[in-house]
C-alpha cells in the first residue's frame, strides 16, 4: 500500500482527493496538510472530507508527519509546491504534482530537482486528458502544415486564478512541437481591435471563466470546408485525483527523475 499524504487537503481538490485514496485499493492516507495555524488543525480527514472518521488528522507541516509518508500530492500553488519538493529531495519523499500556473523561472527551479526526487509533474492527471494528447499529436501532424488552422478554448470555473489554463497550454505545446514550432512565438493568447488576419502557423488560446465548469478544452482544426472539433470535458475533479492516485502509487516504484503521466499511463 502506497501511503499517501495530501497538500492543501482542506480545499475542493484536497477533499476530493482524500476520497480518491479512500477508493484506492493499492493507496492508504497517511497524512493531510494544511495552511499554519489553520483551525483545521487536528480535524480527523475523513470528516473533512464528509467520509466519517478515518483516524487521521489535519497537520500544518509536513514535518509533522515527515515518517509516516511515501508520496505528497501537491496541487497548491508555484512557491507552495517548489518549498514542498525541496521538502521531499531533503528527506527521501516522491512528489505528485497537479500545480499549473508556474512562470518560467519557476519551472526552471522545478527541474533542477529532477536529479534529487522521483516526481510525476503534469497540468491535468486525468487519463482522459492524457489519451487526447496524444489525439492532438496526431492531429496535428496530419493537418497543422495543410491549411488548418489551430484554435484552443477551454473553459473553468470561476475560481479558477490562471490562464489560459495548464491543460491547455500543454495542448498548444504537444501540438507545436509536433510541427516544430515553438509556441512562445507562435502562441496568440490575446486578439483585441485591430489585430489583422490571422497567420497561418498561430495556434490561438480563447478562455472562458463562469460558474462551476470543472475543466473543458476543445481543439479546432479549422479550414475552408471542414472543421476538426476534439474535446474533453470534465464533470468531476474526481477524474483528476483518481489519476493523481494512480500516479502516486506508480512514482513510488520509480527512481530520481521527471516525469509526466504519459509515462504513467505507459503512453510514451
Amino acid at each position: 500500500m502506497t501511503r499517501i499524504a495530501i497538500v492543501g487537503v482542506a480545499g475542493r481538490m484536497g477533499r476530493t482527493l482524500v476520497n480518491a485514496v479512500q477508493q484506492d485499493t493499492g493507496a492508504t492516507l497517511a497524512g493531510g496538510i494544511v495552511e499554519p495555524g489553520s483551525s483545521l488543525v487536528g480535524v480527523d480527514l475523513g470528516e473533512l472530507a464528509g467520509l466519517g472518521r478515518l483516524g487521521v488528522t489535519a497537520v500544518d507541516s509536513l514535518e509533522a508527519i515527515a515518517d509516516d509518508i511515501e508520496v505528497l500530492i501537491d496541487f497548491t500553488a508555484p512557491q507552495v509546491t517548489l518549498a514542498n519538493l525541496a521538502f521531499c529531495a531533503d528527506h527521501g519523499k516522491r512528489i505528485v504534482i497537479g500545480t499549473t500556473g508556474m512562470n518560467d523561472e519557476e519551472l526552471t527551479a522545478l527541474d533542477g530537482f529532477r536529479d534529487r526526487v522521483p516526481m510525476v509533474f503534469a497540468p491535468n492527471m486525468s487519463v482522459g486528458v492524457n489519451l487526447t494528447l496524444k489525439l492532438l499529436e496526431t492531429a496535428a501532424q496530419a493537418l497543422g502544415d495543410e491549411g488548418y488552422d489551430i484554435e484552443v478554448i477551454e473553459a473553468h470555473h470561476r475560481h479558477k486564478v490562471d490562464a489560459p489554463s495548464g491543460t491547455a497550454l500543454k495542448m498548444g505545446e504537444v501540438m507545436a512541437e509536433s510541427l516544430g514550432r515553438n509556441l512562445k512565438e507562435h502562441g496568440v493568447f490575446e486578439r483585441v481591435g485591430q489585430c489583422g488576419p490571422r497567420s497561418g502557423k498561430e495556434i490561438g488560446f480563447a478562455t472562458v471563466r463562469a460558474g462551476d465548469i470543472v475543466g473543458e478544452h476543445t481543439v479546432m482544426f479549422a479550414t475552408e470546408g471542414e472543421r476538426i472539433e476534439i474535446t474533453h470535458k470534465a464533470s468531476s475533479r474526481m477524474t483528476f485525483a483518481k489519476g493523481a492516485v494512480r500516479a502516486a502509487r506508480w512514482v513510488a516504484g520509480q527512481a530520481n527523475g521527471r516525469y509526466s503521466m504519459q509515462d504513467v499511463l505507459g503512453l510514451d
